[in-house]
């Protein structure tokens, strides 16, 4: 593969599993990663510590399986470099949700809320530390069989982590919505404001990367209810 295919902020010591067939995973191996998805989302979403964990378990050790357990393919202990781009990415998202929800409130479109207050508390970040890596598989699954269906048709790499990450922030979008208004506010905020999480992802490789991220995007924001700020 020329470099051409590649992002020019990417590690090119490591690539995505999968979507060429390293390795290959069967038809009936992507409706078990489905499913899984399904499962995991559903279980993901309690504040019960066990349930939380389950999740994880669900949706983690059957990309593993198919990875032939070569857990490296999706995880590298973070270095002091990855924790600093995870931070950024981080801080990158708050300026940004920031923005783009002063712009939607100047349209009428505001969040109508996701998080109940009345339900969180510091023991709730406890099942949140689990619940996160969940959801990075929840995006990661559908990522890669959509970058799989791309490059198989396309055999354009580039092209095909384009549009594999914007079906999938559309996605992920959804999953924080109502109704049309609040689709509309979560698009911008959470479905587009996640590319700082893919940006993170895409260029390790490793999930640590994002998840780091998004874990701290959701603690700030939990703190922010918890104490009241």
């Amino acid at each position: 593969m020329s470099n051409i295919d590649w992002f020019k902020f990417e590690n090119k010591d490591l690539d995505f599993p999968f979507y060429k067939k390293n390795p290959h995973i069967p038809k009936w191996g992507w409706i078990v990663l489905f499913i899984a998805t399904f499962v995991g989302l559903i279980l993901s979403v309690s504040s019960n510590i066990l349930i939380s964990v389950l999740s994880c378990l669900v949706l983690i050790v059957p990309v593993l399986y198919f990875l032939k357990w070569d857990y490296k393919a999706i995880f590298q202990i973070p270095k002091a470099k990855d924790v600093a781009l995870a931070v950024a990415l981080f801080v990158g998202y708050i300026v940004y949700s920031l923005i783009i929800s002063i712009v939607l409130e100047n349209f009428g479109i505001v969040s109508e809320g996701i998080i109940d207050s009345t339900t969180v508390s510091v023991m709730s970040l406890i099942p949140l530390v689990f619940s996160l890596m969940s959801e990075e598989f929840v995006k990661f699954i559908p990522f890669m069989f959509l970058l799989r269906l791309s490059y198989k048709f396309s055999d354009n790499r580039k092209l095909s982590v384009i549009i594999s990450v914007i079906l999938i922030m559309v996605f992920f979008a959804s999953l924080h919505a109502y109704n049309f208004k609040m689709f509309i506010f979560a698009i911008f905020v959470q479905g587009f404001g996640s590319i700082f999480e893919f940006i993170g992802y895409i260029k390790t490789k490793n999930i640590f990367v994002s998840y780091i991220t998004h874990l701290c995007t959701d603690i700030f924001i939990y703190s922010i209810v918890i104490f009241g700020l």
